[in-house]
């Protein structure tokens, strides 16, 4: 009788642990230039206007949902606009993954006072989630001949001043 009660408890909280870890995952910490950070749940992303973009990478064609990366900055106190001159010009994002691969990607690329250039923070591709390799989110940037800061797993921005 007992192992009879054992297995369904067991099964709930094995159920509740990868629920919980699932949603650790979802999160992003966004760290601005002051060194504040903000966490961001899935919910906040998602409520950001979606961006749409179908690539070619890798000579297979694929069509990926998300936000502007600008406006989840945003939406954690970063900047852009006429903030974007000075010192600022040396400001770069840090994109950090979970399994530790790191690019920089110069903030007046990602500000279209400066280009045309659409960078994205995906959690869809073909409509729908990216798979556990890529992690919940993804950084696309179409228009890049190759896919080098096409981070996957993506856990942290932080903006950095480059000295």
């Amino acid at each position: 009788m007992k192992n009879r009660l054992f297995f369904p408890g067991a099964l709930f909280a094995l159920a509740l642990t990868l629920q919980t870890t699932l949603a650790l995952c979802q999160k992003l910490t966004v760290q601005a230039e002051s060194g504040k950070q903000t966490v961001l749940a899935r919910a906040d992303i998602e409520a950001l206007p979606h961006v749409k973009v179908t690539t070619a990478a890798s000579g297979v064609s694929a069509t990926f949902e998300g936000v502007a990366l600008r406006a989840v900055l945003e939406k954690a106190g970063v900047g852009f606009d006429e903030t974007m001159k000075g010192k600022r010009m040396a400001s770069c994002l840090l994109v950090e993954a979970a399994d530790d691969y790191r690019v920089v990607i110069a903030l007046p690329e990602i500000d279209p006072r400066f280009n045309d250039k659409q960078v994205i923070l995906a959690f869809l591709k073909d409509g729908k989630p990216l798979d556990d390799k890529k992690g919940s989110y993804r950084i696309v940037i179409p228009d890049e001949k190759r896919m080098a800061r096409w981070v996957r797993q993506v856990t942290t921005l932080k903006i950095v001043d480059v000295q």
